[in-house]
């Protein structure tokens, strides 16, 4: 039987992230050795650091990483894009030109018997108000036809920008908690450690917003096996009762971490480079 491969948050091209370009190809090459037993491979969000396409224009890069995309679809493999917070303006060209299946918004899915809900998890129980005000900004059509109106030029430099104060700004979070600073906020909460992606470690179950969320959503959907999430940048497996199960992906900035699922048993996985992979 075929796995399914479930991975999220490689911010490909942040010009905040050293050595981006070796992230991209050790990406390429995780999806080049699970091709062969991969029956779907579902991208929870934020591939991208910033992704904006207009009618006739896509932001050069990326050749790699879209390239194998496009062998996986050719090759039979279904390939699932979730748009994150960084991703959000795709507008046809994965799908036209890579195959991909792409969704805006978070799915229920049933994979071999067991009901999946998939999502990046932004804006999902998340009372941050700035933002929450940010992402409706971002999804709102008219602002979204403003944007498009500026050259690329100045647009994307504007959009790397923005995707690199947003991602820096973790990094002095971080030097503050070294230094020994108290009172450190994130979405409201103070924390005092982060992970090594820069981001506040796992917050126990009444402030994860992600863990919450899925506890609401179970109440009224009680057929949901499994919560996968991306977002979050942190490793996590729960089980929310005897039964159901939430993960938080990780991400593929310095954890370069996995979800697999075989039809009977569902891993949380990390990739080493050489190790040998699932037969």
């Amino acid at each position: 039987m075929k796995k399914v491969y479930f991975l999220s948050d490689a911010h490909l091209g942040s010009w905040a992230i050293p050595h981006a370009r070796m992230n991209e190809r050790r990406l390429v090459r995780f999806l080049d050795s699970v091709k062969h037993q991969a029956k779907a491979i579902y991208l929870l969000g934020d591939m991208f650091d910033f992704w904006y396409e207009w009618k006739y224009v896509v932001p050069k890069g990326y050749t790699r990483f879209l390239g194998k995309l496009s062998e996986l679809t050719d090759m039979g493999v279904e390939v699932h894009y979730f748009t994150g917070n960084h991703d959000i303006w795709m507008y046809g060209y994965l799908e036209q030109e890579c195959g991909v299946v792409l969704h805006r918004a978070p799915v229920t899915v049933e994979i071999y018997n067991k009901v999946f809900m998939l999502a990046h998890g932004d804006g999902l129980g998340d009372p941050d108000r700035q933002f929450r005000f940010l992402r409706s900004v971002f999804h709102n059509k008219m602002c979204q036809r403003l944007f498009s109106m500026i050259h690329p030029r100045f647009s994307m430099q504007f959009g790397m920008s923005w995707a690199k104060h947003s991602r820096m700004k973790r990094v002095k979070m971080q030097q503050s908690l070294r230094d020994g600073a108290e009172g450190t906020q994130f979405n409201g909460n103070v924390v005092a450690t982060l992970n090594s992606s820069g981001e506040p470690e796992y917050m126990g179950e009444e402030r994860e917003h992600l863990v919450v969320y899925a506890k609401e959503y179970m109440m009224s959907h009680p057929d949901v096996d499994y919560y996968l999430f991306g977002h979050r940048h942190i490793e996590l497996d729960l089980m929310l009762t005897a039964s159901k199960r939430l993960l938080i992906l990780g991400d593929w900035i310095t954890q370069f971490t996995y979800a697999v699922f075989d039809g009977e048993h569902l891993l949380l996985e990390e990739y080493e480079e050489g190790a040998t992979q699932f037969s």
